[in-house]
C-alpha cells in the first residue's frame, strides 16, 4: 500500500510539473508555425509589387549602356560580441532587475527544477522515515532518478535544443539541473546520513557530479549552472542526518565553489562566480553555526581566496594585471580593475575579515587560523608574484593577523592558555610556551616575502608599498603583542627583548639592502632604519625603567627630523605626529602624571626635558622645508611639555617642602597658574610673526591662558585668605610685608601682565586692554589684602574690621585716583583721567556709604575733611588737565 501510494503521489507530481510545460511547448510551437505562414503569405505581395519597378527601369538602363557596376553584398553580419565583464558591476542594478525580469517571465522551470530535485530528496527522506528500502537500495533510486533526469535533459538538447529559439528552451537545463542536484545529494546522503561511505569514496562521488555539472554547464547555459550550484549546496541541509563528523562539509563547499568558478572561466559568466563564492561563504557559515569545527571553516575560507585567484583564468601561476583596488576606491576615479581582480578582491576582504573575528573553541583553531591568515599573505605576495593587480590586496589578510592578535589577546582561547603558563603559575625547571614566538614567526615570514616583492625589478612601480610592509607588518605584529598579551610574564622580560632585538637586526639587514639599490633615493633604507630604531626602543622599554622609552621616542623624533632634512623624506612628518602622540600618551597618561609625582625626580626630569628639547630640536631641523602640518605639533608639544614638568615641579616642591596642602593654598595655585600664563604669553607674543603657525599660537595662547587664569581665579577666589582658612588654617598670610605670600600670589602675576600689555600695545592691540584690566584687578586686590593684614595679621578671615583698616582704604582709594590722574596728565590721556574720576566716584560711595556708619568721633571728621580736600583738588586738576588738552586754559 506504501509503495502504491509512492508511486501515485509521484504520478502526481510529475503530471503537475509536466502539463504547464507541455503547455508552453505547444504555445510556442503555435506562435513559430502562425510567423512561419505569415511570411509566406508575405513572399508573393513583394515579388508582384517589384515586377512593375523593373519593367522601367530596364528600357532607361538599356539606353544609357551603362559599365556594370560590381554587385553590392549586403554589410556583413556583425558577430556578436561576448558580453564585457570587466566594465561593469557584475551586482548591479541593471543585472538584478534583468534576473527578476527573466525569472518573472519563465519562473516555471524554476519551479520545475525546484520540484524535480526536492522529489528526489523527500524519496530519500520518506525512505528513512517508513524504512520501506534498505539504505543503499534508497541512495541507489534517488542516483538513478537524478541520472534519469540528466538523461532526459540530454535527450531533449539533441533532439530539439536548447536556445531561446526553440520551443523546448530551458526545458534541457532545468531536468539536468535538477538531476544534478539529485546526484550531490544522494552523495552526501550516503556519507552524511547513512555512513554508507567513508570520506575518500564521498569526495570521490562529489568530484564526479561536479565535473559532470562543469560538462554540462558548458553544453547547456548559465540556468543549468545556477541551478547546479544552489541544489549542491543546499543538499546538505535538506537531506539531514545526524552524523557527528561535519567536518568534510566544509571541503565539500569549497568543492561547490571551484566548481561554479571553472564554470565561469569556460564559459565567462561572472555572476557565475559571484553565486558560487556566495554559496561557499554561506555554506561553511551555516556548518559552523550547527557545530562546525572553526578551524576547518578558516581552511574553506582560505582554499575560496585560492579558487578565486587561481581558476576564473585558468592559470597556475596568477597573471592579473591592471589598476588596483585600492587606487579607484581611495581617489575615487580612473577604471575599475578587471572583474577577476574585482572577483579576487571581494573573497580577499570577506576571508580576512571573517578570519579576524573568528571565535574558537580551542588554542589550536586560534593557531589554525592565524596559520591561515599568514598562508593568503604568503600567497598573495608569493605565488601572485606576476599578478601587480592584485599587489594591494595583500596588505587585507596581514591587517586581520594583526586585528586577530589584538582579539584573540583580549580574551581568547589562545592567548588565555598562554598566560596560563606564566612564570609565576608554571612549574620550577619547565619551558616557556613558544606561543608568541610561532606567531612572531608567522608574522615575520610575511615581512620577508614584502621585503623580496620590494626588490624584484618587476615590482618596482610599487616597491613602495612593499617596503612599507616589509617594515611594519613584523614589527607591528611585537606591538600588539606587548599591548594585548604581555609575554614578558610568560617567557620572561630578557627573552622577549630579544625577540624584538631580532627584529630589530632585520630591519637593519633591509636597510643595508634598500641602501645599496636605492643610490640616489634613500626613502626605503629610511623607513628601514626607523622602523629598526623603533624596535630597539620597544627593546629597552621592555628591560629598562619608565622613563627609557619616553627618551628612546624623543631621540627617533630628532633622528626622523634629520632624515627629513638630509634626505627630504616627508613621510617622517607622519611618523613624527604619531611619535608626539605616544609621547603625549606616557608623560600625561601612562605613565603619566601619577607616576610623574611619585618617581624619582631625576627620571622625572629626564622623562620631560628629553620630550621638550626633541621637539624643539626637530622644530630647528625642519625649518625651511615646508612641512607646516608638523611644525606646529613640535612647537607646541615643546612648549606644552616644559610647562607641564615646571608644575609637576612647583607642586612636588609644595607637597614636599611644606606641611598641610601647600598645593590648595592662595600662593600654591597661583604659583601653579603661573607656566601656563607664561607659556601663553609666549604664544601671543610669537603671532605678531604671523605665517602658517599663527592660528596654533593662537590656539595655544587659547589654551594655556584658560588654564592659568582658571588657576588665578581659584586662588583670588576659591583660596582667597580672606574668607578660606585652608583645611587646617594653613592658607593664612606668610613672609614679611611686601615680600609675602600675598605679593607672590596677586602681584607676580599682575607685573607679568602689565609688562605682557606693554610689550604687545602695538603688535597685538586687542590682547591689550584685557591684560591691563586683569592686572589692575590683580593689583587692587593685592593692595585691599595687604591693607587688610596690616591691620589684622596673618590670619585675615579672623576678626573684625577696625576704623583704621578703613581709613587705609580710603586714603588708597584716593592715592591710587591721584596717581592716574597724574598719569592721565602727564600721557595726555582722556581714557586715564576718566578711569581716575571713576575711582573718585568708589572713594565717594565708600566714604558716605561704608565710614559714615563704621567710623565714630574725630576718626569720622579726619575722614570726611581728607575725602572734601581730596575731591577738591581732584576736580580742579580733572578741570584744568581737560583745558589743557581742548586748549582753552593755559
Amino acid at each position: 500500500m506504501d509503495s502504491f501510494l509512492i508511486l501515485l503521489a509521484l504520478s502526481v507530481v510529475g503530471v503537475l510539473i509536466w502539463l504547464p510545460i507541455y503547455v508552453l511547448v505547444l504555445a510556442a510551437r503555435l506562435r513559430r508555425l502562425t510567423e512561419r505562414l505569415a511570411r509566406i503569405e508575405a513572399e508573393p505581395r513583394a515579388a508582384d509589387a517589384a515586377l512593375p519597378k523593373r519593367a522601367e527601369t530596364a528600357p532607361k538602363t538599356l539606353a544609357a549602356a551603362p559599365t556594370p557596376a560590381a554587385p553590392q553584398l549586403p554589410p556583413p553580419a556583425r558577430a556578436a560580441k561576448p558580453a564585457d565583464q570587466n566594465r561593469p558591476l557584475v551586482v548591479s542594478t541593471e543585472r538584478l532587475r534583468a534576473a527578476t525580469a527573466w525569472l518573472v517571465r519563465n519562473w516555471v522551470y524554476a519551479v520545475s527544477a525546484a520540484s524535480l530535485a526536492l522529489a528526489a530528496i523527500f524519496l530519500l527522506q520518506y525512505g528513512v522515515e517508513h524504512g520501506l528500502l534498505p539504505p543503499a537500495a534508497r541512495v541507489a533510486a534517488a542516483m538513478a532518478l537524478g541520472l534519469a533526469l540528466v538523461g532526459a535533459g540530454e535527450w531533449l538538447r539533441r533532439r530539439h535544443g536548447d536556445s531561446t529559439r526553440q520551443a523546448t528552451a530551458y526545458l534541457p537545463s532545468t531536468f539536468s539541473g535538477a538531476g544534478i542536484v539529485a546526484l550531490f545529494a544522494s552523495v552526501v546522503a550516503a556519507r552524511q546520513l547513512y555512513g554508507l561511505i567513508g570520506p575518500e569514496v564521498a569526495f570521490a562521488g562529489l568530484l564526479g557530479v561536479a565535473a559532470l555539472a562543469m560538462v554540462l554547464g558548458w553544453l547547456y547555459g548559465p540556468w543549468l549552472a545556477a541551478v547546479g550550484l544552489v541544489g549542491a549546496a543546499a543538499a546538505p541541509f535538506l537531506v539531514g542526518g545526524s552524523a557527528e563528523a561535519t567536518w568534510w562539509l566544509f571541503p565539500y563547499f569549497a568543492l561547490v565553489t571551484a566548481t561554479g568558478l571553472a564554470i565561469d572561466a569556460a564559459r565567462r559568466w561572472a555572476w557565475v562566480s559571484v553565486l558560487a563564492l556566495a554559496l561557499g561563504y554561506g555554506g561553511g557559515t551555516l556548518v559552523l553555526a550547527s557545530g562546525g569545527a572553526p578551524g576547518w571553516f578558516a581552511a574553506e575560507l582560505a582554499a575560496l581566496v585560492l579558487h578565486a585567484i587561481a581558476l576564473p583564468p585558468l592559470a597556475l601561476m596568477p597573471a592579473h594585471d591592471g589598476p588596483l583596488a585600492s587606487v579607484r576606491l581611495v581617489r575615487g576615479v580612473g577604471q575599475w580593475p578587471a572583474f577577476p581582480v574585482r572577483l579576487v578582491a571581494g573573497s580577499t576582504l570577506a576571508a580576512s575579515l571573517t578570519l579576524a573575528l573568528l571565535g574558537t573553541d580551542t588554542a589550536s583553531e586560534s593557531l589554525a587560523v592565524f596559520a591561515m591568515l599568514a598562508a593568503l599573505v604568503l600567497a598573495l605576495a608569493l605565488w601572485a608574484k606576476g599578478a601587480p593587480a592584485l599587489a594591494d590586496l595583500t596588505a587585507l589578510p596581514a591587517l586581520a593577523f594583526i586585528a586577530r592578535l589584538a582579539f584573540e589577546g583580549s580574551g581568547g582561547r589562545l592567548h588565555s592558555d598562554f598566560m596560563a603558563q606564566m612564570t609565576l603559575l608554571r612549574e620550577p625547571e619547565s619551558s616557556a610556551p613558544l606561543t608568541v614566538t610561532l606567531l612572531l614567526a608567522l608574522a615575520l615570514a610575511g615581512s620577508l616575502a614584502a621585503a623580496w616583492r620590494s626588490l624584484r625589478a618587476a615590482d618596482a612601480p610599487i616597491a613602495p608599498f612593499w617596503a612599507a610592509g616589509a617594515v611594519l607588518f613584523a614589527p607591528l605584529a611585537a606591538l600588539t603583542l606587548e599591548l594585548f598579551w604581555a609575554p614578558a610574564l610568560v617567557i620572561g622580560a630578557y627573552p622577549w627583548a630579544l625577540h624584538v632585538i631580532a627584529l630589530a637586526a632585520l630591519m637593519v639587514w633591509l636597510a643595508v639592502l634598500y641602501a645599496r639599490a636605492d643610490a640616489a633615493n634613500l626613502r626605503r633604507a629610511a623607513l628601514a632604519t626607523l622602523s629598526a630604531l623603533s624596535l630597539i626602543a620597544f627593546a629597552l622599554f621592555i628591560l629598562l625603567s619608565e622613563a627609557a622609552l619616553t627618551v628612546a621616542l624623543s631621540v627617533l623624533v630628532v633622528v626622523a627630523a634629520a632624515l627629513d632634512r638630509r634626505i627630504r623624506l616627508p613621510e617622517m612628518g607622519w611618523f613624527i605626529q604619531a611619535a608626539l602622540l605616544v609621547l603625549s600618551w606616557r608623560l600625561l597618561l601612562d605613565p603619566g602624571i601619577d607616576w610623574a609625582l611619585a618617581a624619582p625626580l631625576w627620571e622625572v626630569a629626564l622623562a620631560f626635558l628629553a620630550a621638550s628639547a626633541a621637539s624643539a630640536g626637530a622644530w630647528v631641523l625642519l625649518q625651511g622645508l615646508g612641512r607646516d602640518r608638523v611644525t606646529p605639533l613640535l612647537e607646541s608639544a615643546g612648549v606644552g611639555f616644559a610647562t607641564i614638568f615646571a608644575d609637576i615641579v612647583i607642586f612636588r616642591w609644595l607637597r614636599d617642602s611644606f606641611v598641610g596642602d601647600a598645593a590648595a593654598t592662595h600662593w600654591g595655585m597661583a604659583l601653579l597658574a603661573l607656566p601656563w600664563l607664561v607659556t601663553a604669553l609666549v604664544a601671543l607674543w610669537r603671532m605678531q610673526t604671523g605665517g602658517p603657525l599663527r592660528p596654533f599660537r593662537k590656539v595655544l595662547a587659547a589654551l594655556s591662558g584658560a588654564i592659568g587664569l582658571a588657576g588665578l581665579a581659584g586662588a583670588a577666589l576659591v583660596a582667597n585668605p580672606l574668607v578660606n582658612p585652608g583645611l587646617a588654617g594653613d592658607n593664612a598670610v606668610a613672609g614679611p610685608t611686601p615680600l609675602d605670600t600675598l605679593t607672590l600670589a596677586y602681584l607676580v602675576p599682575t607685573a607679568l601682565a602689565f609688562a605682557a600689555a606693554r610689550a604687545l600695545r602695538n603688535r597685538l592691540p586687542r590682547a591689550h586692554l584685557p591684560l591691563l584690566a586683569g592686572a589692575g584687578l590683580l593689583a587692587a586686590l593685592w593692595l585691599a589684602l595687604e591693607i587688610r593684614r596690616f591691620w589684622v595679621g596673618d590670619t585675615l578671615w579672623q576678626g573684625g574690621v577696625p576704623q583704621g583698616e578703613l581709613i587705609s582704604y580710603t586714603v588708597a582709594l584716593v592715592l591710587v585716583a591721584a596717581a592716574l590722574l597724574y598719569q592721565a596728565i602727564a600721557r595726555g590721556s582722556a581714557p586715564l583721567r576718566r578711569l581716575a574720576m571713576a575711582v573718585v566716584v568708589l572713594t565717594v560711595a565708600k566714604v558716605f556709604l561704608l565710614d559714615a556708619a563704621g567710623l565714630t568721633g574725630l576718626t569720622r571728621v579726619a575722614s570726611f575733611l581728607g575725602l572734601g580736600l581730596a575731591l577738591a583738588g581732584a576736580a580742579w586738576l580733572n578741570r584744568w588737565a581737560a583745558g589743557q588738552q581742548r586748549g582753552t586754559i593755559p
